[in-house]
């Protein structure tokens, strides 16, 4: 596994992982893994079905939330991923292949319930680049007013801790 990539001090992200991962990823505090590659995205890589019970005898939590790259600004993904991140044990680490794709997902469920500036500031600070997506972004921030947020809130001071943290 990659260093995981914190977002926030609840939300890391990493890319794909391997089945000695989730016993490495339990010793490094973690408490719950979320997948994003849905099954079959590249060969050999583990099910969803299978990293379930690898989390489980990890003793970690799990959730899939398949996110096909096409489809992450979907409110299936993006519900889900709100879903998922505020009813699993953090701190979480949400894997994708690369890591970027679970970053996205966060981001736009994210922007459910708090300022878009806010959410990229703090994948910026995470070293995720994407202001590029703030119409996305806005987007999504649009369509929680017609169905009401659900994402978890995203608090700006938690992004500074994360940078006095991440200084030390």
């Amino acid at each position: 596994m990659e260093k995981p990539i914190f977002i926030t001090p609840e939300f890391a992200v990493t890319s794909a992982l391997a089945p000695e991962d989730f016993a490495a990823a339990a010793a490094m505090g973690f408490r719950s893994v979320l997948s994003n590659r849905p099954d079959g995205e590249a060969e050999g890589q583990l099910s969803g079905r299978a990293e379930a019970v690898l989390c489980w005898q990890a003793g970690l939590q799990f959730r899939h939330v398949p996110a096909p790259k096409l489809d992450i600004f979907t409110d299936e993904v993006v519900e889900a991923m709100a879903d998922a991140v505020a009813s699993l044990k953090g701190p979480v680490l949400a894997h994708c292949a690369s890591g970027l794709r679970s970053a996205i997902a966060w981001a736009a469920a994210s922007a459910r319930t708090q300022n878009v500036d806010c959410v990229l500031k703090a994948l910026d600070k995470a070293g995720f680049d994407l202001e590029f997506l703030r119409d996305d972004l806005e987007a999504q921030a649009d369509r929680a007013r017609w169905i009401g947020p659900r994402a978890p809130a995203l608090d700006c001071a938690e992004a500074a801790k994360l940078e006095t943290a991440s200084a030390a």
